[in-house]
């Protein structure tokens, strides 16, 4: 089909209707031109505009009537166009003809627009023949601007006013038909390029690329203009020359022997007209494209060039394909018919140049792939782009808009090994199993609980032990029986006729000898519930299998297959069983996954300490499925939870890897050439897509990406290049958007963001990736949100140091100065899901769900680096504030979930510091207004952090002032450890806090063995779980550095310690040599019972090494209201710490720990000359005890001791050598007038210097100078008088300084507001003096009595503890916590305690046998209804419990049932009333057994159903859920929040400790 020309100003309307093909013809004869018109120039404005009425006197679509096929095209046009939507055509089209039967009042005719008129101009430059302000521009005079007549935009660069100059002809030929020039000599080209339309045998041949648009001259096909020299040469001698030497260059281009460089932003005006393209809803559907089949070539350098406009509607193959100069290519959308697939070695957009599959509000419909191919040089690079690509240049538009499926969710439901709650079963047996081997099954779970093997073919005994095996298993049992080997010669008749009637065996009699059998059914079931098959023997050793299979369902609901099987292959016997999932297992979602497909991929991430156990599925059709459920194949290997567990929601994240739209590399079987094969197996030269500053437009959305990236720096699946402001700061009014990619198995990041600001990169996954995978570079970026995107299985890359695990930092050494050995630990080993290199970005209801080392880390550019070095000044990313960070997830990472804190080296490798550029380096957090230190702090909050299973840390955060709040820590090595800003003085004293929080040291999450999980033992409860760093690893909730740091309403569970290893809720940081503020403080703490260690200060031994370094010594914290100790006002420090302790402290062993009152603070000294001296200093009524602290700076210029002292005491300082020369005290902490007395150990022939001054710490200037003078004795320098004097005793040599604080102190600040008072100590010594002191200089006095420990605390602390329930990714769904703990008849027979069951903190126990219900309103919380079956004495308990549930229980009901000693009575019935509650089937109780379930009434099946069925054997049934109220699924009324909110205020602090008289209603 030729291409048709587009309408021109000076065509009629009739004209410009027919240039648009049929439909013009269509609508023409249907509605007449001038309405014909209006629809065409509305529907050709991108702008929302009300379209004109249907007003038309003259019955066009009678004469139609007989014409279905037309009228279909015309409503199908009206649909394209926004007007009628699909399921409306037929009604619209009754209401058309009446509106079209209504007399026209005024006729609608649109203006003629001439030659001259602006919307003539506006179409010229749609058609690139007019570009603003430039050589050729049309219009000169006014200087108004001039507008879009269709919408009224404005084109910026234009202006109205008469055209004076007609010499340059108006070129209405881009879009004629091919034939058309050809009939014309000047539309040819003697060099014509042959571009897009090439190729196939239907495809169109144009000249878009190959002549000039005015005189069919040999023309530059779209020539960067990077290529030109300046703006392109004008109108004048040098024009015809210039156009040569761009023809030439563009030639060379498309051969690949011409670099490309980067392109400027386009010049041309933007204009809602500017575009027919995106104007309607579906960019296919412009009527002026041009179909385009140009088959597969790949030697041919194709051009979509000026005036082409093409839809591709076949597969094509190019070498590269240049979209260019206002060319667009948009993929046809054909969902019945065939896919379309574009191949090339490149494909780059710009000057214009438009690419679009899809738009926002038509997204494509059908499969579309961009498929990249190419090896690793092969072929030469494009200059800016490199190889096997995507690129968006200046002025280019890349719009891809494919179906938009919900990108993930989470698990609703956990997910077991194989699907089953006990996981699958499986075993096979060649010799060595003769006789009968059985498997016994719990029919309500399909867990194996006893198996047997009985040789009844030589051994007569065996049919006893069988028959006795059989006897204990009670009936409903079910059973798997298969014969290994032989069975029948000593296999009784007696015994054969039991197992018929026991099994429902109908070949069991018969059998003989070698003959292969195999059964499953129902133990006391008949034969029509039995599957059973047998095979003969012949002698010749091969019979074939004799299979048995039955599908069963559990409680849950899950439909399993048991599966035994016999018989003989090649003279070997074989026999076995198997236990699993039917058909596919059903995964419960959270959200609505309808527009998730059968053949769709997705993964299921990991809730352990490995990030490999995350596994991919693909999706089955699933009649039965809810619309929050899916089908997938396949078997789990591993546990995914899929619910809250003790209170922090640990649910698996599963994502959608499929998409319509595929973008992807064409990739060789493994690793070639210099692809850094060293490291991979596998190939990673993938092909990757790169957008550069200037771009026109570029969305993406519901784009799948595979095998893209390349280990190279630049090439990523995604990369924003210097792009800049890319919102509307940057005059793009729709803001640039990656929207619900799929990026996965790529092997260099995800998204990079460089250079580039206010970008949003919204629901995208980056799966299975090398390197950081959300990676802002250079420090710079700020602005960019990321939003609700889910990471996971984030591997090390090779490209940056922080990329790189520990093989390739010590291999990768090309860019270190000298012999330099990097250290992994510290210089490389840093690869994170999320690398926030700038603070001011945004990270929103994100997921990190496993990374080689981090899941989101925050790192700190002193300076910005590579390409955007001189962009700030030195030190403003550590001072700029934070973006919004909220409720976002961090798991399954090793190194830890969340970091705040270091930096990269901004220097390159030299002599002074060999380490490689962007190496890991050392940097603080401090955020400040405007990020100008002089100015307030301004506290970064990390709002609703959820952290688990991470192997190191939760969350770790340098810096201040540092907030974290409604956050939730599980499962970690260690919790939380906050880290100050930096050391005294170089700090004014920062801050960091944690409140409103849940730490759980070993949760209910017991994980699964494999995936790279490196250790298995017993838990606390034990049980064998997985463990964090090691089995001995001492686990802790929250630790603490040095401070200082608040703690405030956190609630802790389930630290207990092992033989192990010691697990404690507060700790301290290990072999500590850091200083340790008194300022660290916890109130309103809540420790449950399940917290076995409230605080540990270390021992001597693994992990903690000697306990001996200044910061282990000094560790302390102060208990504002005893919530921890039980005891107000109180300093808990370690146990051997006499510098704290006083007659009134109360030592704890179990701590290692101390409990002390009085007032404290610390003594900061600095000493040089020399500055390697270990300093001893001892309280003097302690001074048998001195503290020897090392010091923190070793090799530095000056050493720096910061003792803990008690104020308002006397100290001892002394030296293991000659005291140093210079000394300074600096009083920390100290409010106005806290002071000290210190005697400092000195040459007896020592002369002083002693000078008192303020020292300002951000300016480096000393101010309020004052000296010391020497005092006459000991006790006037001591008298505090004010006055500044010292006394040296050369008796004793004891220099005697009163320290003393005169100025005020304000908030956490070190020092005063005026700076940091000290004490400036100078002694000149001579060589040889003896430096030898007494042990205590001061008169021995009784020690002095400080307050003692007040008393224990009564009752609890009603406002304690986290007020959340449960931290969860869903803040405003609120949950009960259930807890359901039933006794069997053994456990009441060994005393056991009470059965109960617990909502929230009310407790209701059962000293009664029987059944309890108790009954929860599922909308509010509230108790409704409590009932107990006596089912000893009780007459007809099963019919009375049937009653109670039909009509007792309403709808909407939350139904707790509980148990303690079940009778026989019901032990002998089937409770079908059960399957009204949730369970998929009747309950069968089993005697004396144990029964707990959590079961919903109503219309709606929760996933949250649980049914535990206990045999008298079994460990008593005990559930703990977290059950979530008022979901949409109950139906709940509208006041039903204010129910809940009374219901949470009533029951949270109402505790029963006693069992309720008469459960009723």
């Amino acid at each position: 089909m030729p291409l048709r020309r587009a309408p021109t100003g000076k065509e009629p309307p009739q004209a410009a209707v027919r240039g648009r093909g049929a439909a013009g013809y269509i609508l023409m004869d249907t509605f007449g031109p001038s309405l014909a018109w209006n629809l065409f120039r509305f529907y050709n404005c991108g702008r929302e505009v009300n379209l004109p009425k249907i007003h038309n006197s003259r019955l066009k679509v009678a004469q139609h009537k007989a014409k279905p096929f037309l009228l279909h095209r015309v409503l199908r046009l009206l649909r394209n166009m926004g007007v009628l939507s699909e399921a409306q055509q037929s009604k619209a089209f009754s209401l058309l003809k009446k509106q079209m039967l209504k007399p026209r009042k005024t006729p609608l005719k649109p203006k003629v627009e001439q030659s001259g008129s602006d919307y003539g101009l506006v179409q010229r430059v749609m058609r690139g023949e007019v570009a603003a302000g430039g050589a050729r521009a049309a219009r000169v005079g006014s200087s108004r601007e001039a507008t879009c007549k269709v919408c009224g935009s404005s084109l910026p660069g234009l202006v109205k006013g008469k055209k004076k100059n007609k010499t340059t002809k108006t070129r209405q030929k881009q879009n004629v038909p091919l034939r058309r020039l050809r009939a014309n000599p000047r539309g040819r080209s003697r060099r014509r390029t042959r571009v897009a339309g090439g190729g196939g045998p239907a495809a169109p041949r144009v000249r878009a690329a190959g002549t000039d648009g005015d005189r069919g001259e040999p023309r530059a096909a779209a020539a960067p203009p990077a290529l030109r020299a300046g703006p392109g040469p004008g109108p004048g001698p040098g024009a015809a020359a210039g156009r040569v030497g761009e023809q030439r260059a563009v030639a060379a281009h498309q051969v690949g022997t011409a670099p490309l460089r980067a392109l400027p932003r386009p010049s041309a005006p933007r204009c809602c007209c500017r575009h027919p393209s995106l104007a309607g809803p579906c960019p296919e559907a412009a009527p002026y494209l041009a179909p385009w089949r140009p088959g597969s070539d790949t030697r041919r350098a194709a051009v979509v060039g000026r005036g082409v406009a093409l839809r591709l509607e076949s597969s094509a193959a190019f070498h590269s394909l240049v979209i260019r100069d206002g060319g667009r290519l948009v993929f046809a959308d054909r969902p019945h018919g065939p896919p379309i697939t574009l191949r090339a070695r490149y494909i780059l957009i710009h000057d214009g140049g438009e690419l679009h599959i899809g738009s926002e509000r038509c997204p494509y419909g059908s499969r579309a792939t961009i498929s990249l191919y190419g090896r690793a040089a092969e072929g030469a690079a494009v200059e800016g782009f490199g190889q096997k690509f995507v690129g968006v240049g200046g002025g280019g538009v890349l719009e891809l808009h494919g179906r938009r499926p919900r990108s993930w969710t989470l698990l609703d439901k956990t997910l077991h090994p194989g699907g089953l709650r006990h996981g699958p079963y499986s075993s096979e047996k060649r010799w060595g199993s003769r006789g009968l081997n059985l498997r016994i099954l719990d029919a309500g779970t399909g867990r194996v609980v006893a198996a047997g093997r009985f040789d009844t073919h030589l051994q007569p005994g065996e049919c006893r032990r069988l028959l006795a095996f059989l006897a204990l298993q009670p009936a409903g049992r079910l059973v798997a029986a298969a014969v290994g080997d032989s069975a029948a010669r000593s296999l009784t008749l007696e015994t054969r006729l039991l197992l018929r009637d026991r099994l429902g065996s109908r070949f069991i009699a018969r059998l003989g000898y070698r003959q292969p059998w195999a059964l499953v059914g129902i133990l006391g079931g008949d034969q029509g519930s039995t599957a059973e098959e047998k095979r003969d023997y012949h002698g010749n050793g091969t019979t074939g299998l004799a299979v048995a299979r039955r599908d069963f369902l559990t409680y849950d609901g899950t439909r399993f297959t048991v599966t035994a099987f016999s018989g003989w292959i090649k003279g070997v016997p074989h026999n076995g069983f198997k236990v699993e999932v039917s058909k596919g297992i059903i995964l419960h979602l959270v959200d609505e996954v309808t527009s998730w497909l059968p053949g769709d991929r997705i993964v299921v991430a990991s809730t352990d300490y490995s990030m490999h156990q995350a596994e991919e599925f693909n999706l089955l059709p699933c009649p039965e499925c809810k619309s929050n459920q899916v089908k997938i194949d396949g078997s789990p290997l591993y546990l995914h939870i899929g619910e809250v567990i003790d209170g922090v929601d640990m649910r698996a994240e599963v994502g959608l890897l499929t998409r319509n739209i595929l973008i992807q590399g064409e990739m060789e079987d493994s690793c070639y050439g210099q692809n850094q094969c060293q490291f991979f197996s596998f190939d990673t030269f993938g092909g990757h897509i790169k957008i550069l500053r200037n771009f026109r437009s570029v969305h993406m959305s519901g784009v799948e990406l595979k095998n893209m990236g390349q280990q190279i720096l630049g090439s990523y699946p995604v990369h924003f290049h210097l792009a800049e402001d890319v919102d509307e700061r940057g005059g793009y009014e729709r803001p640039t958007y990656l929207d619900n990619l799929a990026i996965h198995h790529c092997f260099s990041r995800c998204v990079a963001i460089h250079g580039t600001h206010g970008l949003l990169v919204k629901d995208t996954i980056g799966y299975d990736t090398l390197g950081h995978c959300f990676f802002l570079e250079d420090g710079t970026e700020q602005r960019n949100t990321f939003y609700h995107n889910l990471g996971l299985l984030t591997r090390s890359g090779t490209i940056l140091p922080s990329d790189r695990n520990e093989a390739m930092c010590l291999a990768i050494r090309s860019h270190v100065y000298g012999n330099y050995v990097p250290v992994p630990s510290t210089d490389c080993m840093a690869v994170s899901t999320f690398w926030i290199a700038n603070p001011n970005n945004n990270l929103i209801e994100n997921a990190a769900a496993g990374a080689q080392d981090v899941g989101i880390w925050y790192i700190f550019h002193r300076v910005p680096t590579g390409q955007s070095e001189g962009q700030y000044p030195e030190g403003q990313a550590e001072h700029t504030p934070l973006g919004v960070f909220y409720n976002n997830r961090v798991h399954s990472n090793f190194k830890a979930g969340l970091f705040i804190g270091k930096g990269v080296k901004t220097t390159r490798a030299s002599a002074e510091d060999p380490r490689e550029y962007l190496t890991v380096d050392n940097a603080r957090f401090r955020p400040h207004q405007d990020a100008d230190p002089e100015k307030p702090r301004v506290p970064a909050v990390i709002d609703g952090l959820i952290a688990f299973k991470n192997n190191d840390h939760g969350a770790w955060a340098r810096g201040g002032d540092i907030i974290f709040r409604n956050s939730g820590f599980s499962d970690n090595g260690i919790g939380l450890t906050l880290a100050s800003d930096g050391t005294f003085p170089t700090d004014e004293g920062s801050s960091l806090e944690v409140t409103r929080s849940v730490f759980v040291g070993e949760s209910s999450n017991f994980g699964s063995q494999g995936g790279q999980n490196s250790y298995w033992g017993k838990g606390a409860n034990g049980e064998y779980r997985t463990l964090p760093r090691n089995k001995t690893f001492p686990i802790r909730g929250f630790q603490i550095y040095d401070g200082p740091v608040r703690m405030a309403k956190c609630t802790f569970k389930k630290f207990t310690p092992t033989v192990d290893r010691y697990s404690s809720a507060i700790g301290f940081f290990m072999k500590n040599s850091w200083q340790i503020s008194p300022q660290n403080n916890v109130s309103q703490i809540l420790m449950e019972k399940s917290v076995g260690l409230k605080v540990f200060f270390g021992r001597s031994g693994e992990w903690f090494g000697n306990n001996d370094n200044d910061g282990d010594k000094m560790s302390v914290f102060h208990d504002l209201d005893g919530s921890v100790t039980g005891y107000p006002d109180t300093f808990i420090g370690r146990a051997d710490n006499y510098l704290l302790r006083h007659p009134g402290c109360l030592t704890v062993p179990r701590w290692n720990g101390v409990m002390c009152t009085g007032k404290f603070a610390q003594l900061y000294i600095q000493a040089r000359r020399p500055e390697n001296l270990t300093l001893s200093i001892a309280r003097a009524a302690y001074h048998s005890h001195p503290l020897r602290l090392q010091g923190v700076n070793r090799g530095a210029p000056y050493q720096q001791y910061q003792p803990v002292v008690m104020l308002e005491q006397a100290y001892i300082i002394r030296w293991d050598g000659r005291a140093p020369e210079d000394v300074i005290l600096y009083p920390i902490n100290f409010n106005r007038g806290d002071w000290l007395r210190v005697a400092l150990c000195y040459p007896r022939e020592a002369v002083f210097q002693v000078v008192a001054d303020i020292y300002q710490r951000r300016t480096g200037t000393v101010h309020s100078v004052k000296h010391y003078f020497a005092a006459s004795s000991r006790a006037s320098a001591l008298n505090g008088t004010g006055q500044r004097l010292f006394f040296f005793d050369r008796a004793s040599g004891y220099l005697f300084v009163h320290l003393q604080a005169r100025e005020a102190r304000k908030g956490h600040s070190y020092c005063s507001q005026q700076g940091c008072e000290r004490i400036k100590i100078t002694a000149h010594m001579y060589p040889g003096d003896s430096w030898s002191c007494d042990p205590n200089p001061f008169p021995q006095r009784p020690v002095s009595a400080q307050r003692p420990v007040s008393q224990h605390l009564a009752g609890g602390c009603q406002v304690c503890g986290a007020p959340q329930l449960a931290i969860t990714s869903t803040p405003s769904v609120k949950y009960v916590r259930i807890q359901i703990q039933s006794l069997s008849r053994a456990d009441v027979q060994n005393r056991s305690t009470s059965a109960f069951i617990k909502v929230n903190d009310t407790v209701f126990l059962f000293d009664s046998r029987g059944i309890f219900f108790l009954v929860l309103d599922a909308c509010s919380g509230a108790v409704m209804s409590r009932w107990h079956f006596d089912t000893v004495t009780g007459e007809n308990a099963t019919s009375a419990v049937a009653d109670y549930v039909l009509t007792v229980i309403k709808e909407r009901s939350l139904v707790l049932v509980c148990s303690r000693d079940i009778a026989e009575v019901l032990g002998s019935s089937e409770m079908s009333v059960f399957t009204r509650l949730g369970s998929a089937k009747p309950i069968v109780f089993h005697k004396e057994g144990s029964f707990a379930m959590l079961g919903y009434k109503g219309q709606a099946k929760p996933s949250w159903i649980k049914v535990l069925n206990h045999a008298g054997y079994q460990k008593a049934a005990s559930l703990q859920h977290y059950v979530p109220l008022r979901l949409k699924e109950y139906q709940c009324p509208a006041d039903a929040d204010e129910s809940l909110k009374f219901a949470f205020s009533q029951n949270r602090w109402e505790h029963i400790s006693a069992e309720p008289a008469a459960p009723r209603d």
